[in-house]
């Protein structure tokens, strides 16, 4: 027999029983995103209207994942990575963040690295999410996973971002102001012995018409390097910091309340042997 189809109303009661929290950030967080669209298509700023629209539809996502994967996220990793979409792309992009305040860039993609150690250190779980051994395999591989997968996604977006730079000049990796540099571009023989250049102070522009600009920066452009580096170097203090206390917590039998905070757990479902079998011993 078929149970009837929970309806909008049964769903929002379930979920603000079982998630609260999550709920109010959510509704708190949708509608400013909807008060921001509305004030970007007022002011015509169409390309802040389409990171709106992207930012509900990632929203969307955890959710979404929960259900598809069948696995349950825990309130504080939701509600996380809420938080870290909006601090993204509204404060970031739209309320201009990443220029207003330095670290911002830096503190997010810490924080990226950290929850993406918690995600891969789940993925073994989620995959095998029927098997009744939830820990069988060593504490050391599950932290190397964990520390991978993070590094991996970092890498992946530095790509991400690379691209946009080169094709649309969106400037996501950050230029940085350096006053030194070695280069074998200028080595007068032509061989591979680096020139240093020392206390640069100015830098000038010379364009295909010919037209100079000096460009006053007090240093040399380097373009997004050094950004780059920054970014993965403290992706890369973000995983190793959860793969650590990953590595603890799978070694004490999953004892630790803090770390269940941030590792997504599959939902445990009978399988058709376990069904029959119980089915067997009612009858009997």
């Amino acid at each position: 027999m078929e149970h009837p189809k929970p309806t909008r109303r049964e769903t929002f009661r379930a979920l603000w029983k079982e998630k609260k929290a999550v709920t109010i950030v959510y509704i708190f967080l949708r509608t400013s995103v909807v008060l921001v669209m509305l004030a970007q298509i007022f002011n015509r700023n169409f390309e802040n209207v389409f990171l709106c629209v992207l930012t509900l539809v990632l929203f969307a996502m955890p959710s979404l994942l929960e259900r598809k994967l069948d696995i349950d996220l825990p309130n504080t990793l939701e509600i996380i990575i809420l938080l870290f979409i909006y601090a993204a792309e509204i404060l970031g992009e739209i309320g201009a963040y990443y220029v207003t305040f330095p670290y911002w860039d830096t503190v997010l993609h810490t924080l990226n690295g950290f929850l993406c150690a918690a995600i891969g250190f789940s993925l073994l779980d989620i995959l095998n999410r029927h098997n009744r051994a939830r820990f069988h395999l060593s504490p050391l591989y599950l932290a190397i996973v964990a520390f991978c997968f993070s590094m991996t996604v970092g890498v992946v977006w530095e790509f991400f971002e690379c691209t946009m730079d080169q094709f649309f000049f969106l400037d996501m990796q950050k230029d940085s102001i350096v006053q030194r540099i070695g280069t074998i571009m200028l080595d007068p023989t032509g061989g591979n012995h680096p020139v240093v250049l020392r206390n640069i102070t100015d830098v000038i522009v010379v364009q295909s018409d010919g037209t100079q600009t000096a460009l006053g920066l007090g240093g040399y452009l380097d373009i997004g390097l050094l950004d780059t580096m920054e970014d993965l170097f403290v992706n890369f203090i973000g995983a190793l910091l959860f793969s650590i206390i990953g590595y603890f917590y799978v070694l004490s039998r999953g004892k630790g309340k803090f770390v269940k905070r941030f590792i997504p757990v599959a939902n445990d479902h009978p399988t058709s042997n376990e069904t029959n079998h119980k089915a067997d011993e009612a009858e009997s």
